[in-house]
């Protein structure tokens, strides 16, 4: 193994201000959602250019809750990619819908749009994009189906905070955005998410799913009007969440320049000496929340191997994301099989992600370029 210090694929960056904060909440009194959740939905709103936005303990009931407020259940279709995490399809499952995918582009990896718009049915209610890796669909042809289809779109864009689309914020227009705050994500709160909105009607619906369906009135008691969850934030993770919002502009702009570095590092050659293939070159619009290649198809094994050898003879931790959805076991037992979504099904079996963190260095990524190169080239 080698001698250098270990370098992992993401970590956290939470500064000495922010951690003093926490201590400050946990001898306040008010753990729970209370105060600092509302500072911390407040200035969501305002990066979002105003919209209706509230907080949540995940980025998947943030799905899941938009799902409900847009009235999809029983009988409704959902569109959305092979590649994901399981999330994004088991919200569509847990409001009683059923789940279709569409194959990815082999560029962007995200969902072909095509392909979306071949998929719907008189049944099709809604229209589940994922940003994959921080980079946008092409936010404009997408609603243009939904408008012409007349359905709802909730856009899982967990992984897209501070992603751009013709210079307008992902979250700042549209439909539904649903954002994750977990730990590797651009911006944490350890766990968590928001989901943003369009009218303040549609906020005090996810108000309520958020807690039980609770309708609070005072010293008159409680009602209970829709059936709902336990899916608050707590102080705790929003005072993150506030440390977190002053520092994201930089973490942004730093995850560019890193990924532009690694553009630099690999070379025009890479691909053609290595098979590999590295990401759309997309410094206007993604967040560079991971940078991903898809390996040279070796066989089974070629991506253990890889994170393997990584880890192994070069001390760099690496990732995947994602296996294609279809193939697991729940979704053999609806009907899904191998072959339906052949690209999806080749990306999900190759793809890795690399090292890509804010406090990362230009010579960390020339590390892990070399190690990359080494390792491909045995």
């Amino acid at each position: 193994m080698t001698a250098e210090t270990f370098l992992p694929f993401s970590r956290p960056t939470i500064d000495e201000a922010t951690i003093a904060s926490v201590g400050d909440v946990l001898r306040s009194g008010w753990i729970t959602t209370g105060p600092k959740n509302a500072a911390f939905e407040s200035q969501l709103s305002e990066y979002f250019g105003g919209r209706p936005v509230r907080t949540f303990n995940s980025g998947t009931c943030t799905m899941e809750i938009a799902l409900r407020i847009a009235g999809i259940g029983k009988g409704d279709e959902v569109i959305t990619t092979p590649i994901s995490w399981p999330a994004t399809s088991a919200v569509i499952l847990e409001v009683g819908a059923t789940p279709v995918f569409a194959d990815i582009d082999p560029v962007t990896r995200n969902i072909d749009l095509d392909k979306l718009e071949a998929a719907i049915t008189p049944r099709t209610k809604a229209l589940l994009p994922v940003f994959l890796s921080g980079l946008p669909v092409d936010m404009d042809r997408l609603y243009a189906i939904a408008r012409k289809h007349n359905l709802r779109v909730v856009e899982d864009a967990a992984q897209a905070f501070g992603s751009l689309w013709q210079g307008k914020r992902i979250g700042a227009f549209g439909d539904f955005s649903s954002f994750s705050f977990q730990v590797n994500k651009n911006l944490t709160t350890g766990e968590g998410g928001c989901l943003v909105m369009n009218t303040p009607e549609e906020a005090r619906l996810a108000e309520k799913y958020r807690l039980q369906g609770v309708t609070r009135s005072g010293v008159d008691g409680i009602d209970v009007d829709v059936l709902g969850g336990k899916y608050n934030m707590s102080d705790i993770m929003a005072v993150i969440g506030l440390g977190q919002m002053k520092t994201i502009a930089a973490v942004t702009a730093q995850r560019r320049k890193l990924a532009e570095h690694y553009f630099a590092a690999f070379g025009t050659d890479f691909e053609s000496a290595t098979g590999a293939q590295l990401p759309v070159q997309a410094f206007d619009t993604s967040n560079w929340h991971l940078f991903q290649i898809i390996l040279p198809d070796r066989g089974p094994g070629t991506r253990a191997d890889f994170m393997t050898r990584m880890q192994k003879e070069h001390n760099i931790g690496t990732g995947y994301h994602y296996a294609a959805i279809h193939l697991f076991t729940l979704y053999r037992e609806l009907g899904f099989k191998e072959g339906m979504f052949p690209i999806a099904e080749k990306i999900g079996r190759l793809t890795v992600t690399l090292p890509m963190f804010y406090t990362m260095t230009t010579q960390d990524v020339e590390r892990v370029v070399a190690a990359t190169r080494k390792v491909l080239a045995a």
